[in-house]
């Protein structure tokens, strides 16, 4: 019996042990050309077993890398696509630099003092206006978003001429953000299920649906609606 721990590792466990001993024994054909049409017919092979690969697009030149990957760099065919080197697959991405400047009014978010200073710096007076009022309407969804509770205009008003030191000055009456006091809609749902549950229960309760109870509308006891009957007519 053989053991993992006795087999040659698998470069790439997902095409399975079958694949990497044709691999391997692939590596000890000298002829050049039989030993591409094996690479070659190996290619079809795992292309079969990992059909999902086809979806992607020259899925052939990935294989191709894969095969390559297979034998540790080490193979030697003439493939249709330049085979790939370590250096290039196992690259480490450049780090990318964390910003470092400090948020100085972190439940509006980086985003507003960008904003600001954009405003700030337009020296269009109607534009910079224009922006003042999308810092207010920003302002106001940020608040109800983390507070969870509506905002009055002249408190945005206020709040914006002390961020920016009265350079700009929001004019009330302009977008309105819409709160919902209620709970979620999920938990609104729910609720509502577990009204029509209790409303289409057992008997002995009246206005209900289904049951024995009296004043049902369909079963058995006094009261009961049956829609079967016909209406006759009174006048005659």
């Amino acid at each position: 019996m053989e053991y993992n721990t006795t087999r040659s590792k698998m470069l790439m466990p997902e095409y399975g042990r079958n694949v990497q001993r044709m691999v391997e024994y692939l590596m000890t054909i000298e002829d050049r050309d039989r030993r591409r049409k094996n690479a070659e017919a190996i290619i079809e092979l795992m292309g079969t077993l990992n059909p999902h690969l086809k979806t992607i697009e020259d899925y052939k030149h990935k294989l191709w890398d894969h095969l390559v990957q297979m034998t540790d760099f080490k193979l030697d065919v003439d493939a249709p696509y330049p085979a790939p080197t370590p250096e290039e697959l196992y690259k480490k991405p450049e780090v990318l630099p964390y910003p470092k400047s400090i948020i100085k009014h972190r439940h509006m978010g980086k985003n507003l003092e960008s904003l600001i200073q954009k405003a700030l710096a337009e020296t269009d007076p109607e534009k910079k206006q224009g922006f003042t009022q999308a810092i207010g309407y920003y302002m106001k969804l940020a608040y109800t978003n983390w507070h969870k509770e509506p905002v009055h205009d002249d408190m945005i008003k206020n709040e914006l001429a002390e961020l920016t030191n009265g350079e700009l000055h929001y004019e009330p009456g302009g977008y309105k953000v819409y709160f919902d006091p209620r709970t979620n809609f999920k938990q609104n749902n729910n609720n509502n299920n577990n009204r029509n549950r209790n409303f289409k229960g057992g008997g002995g309760q009246g206005g209900q649906r289904s049951g024995g109870g009296g004043g049902n509308y369909s079963g058995g006891g006094s009261g009961n609606y049956n829609k079967n009957r016909k209406f006759k007519n009174k006048n005659k």
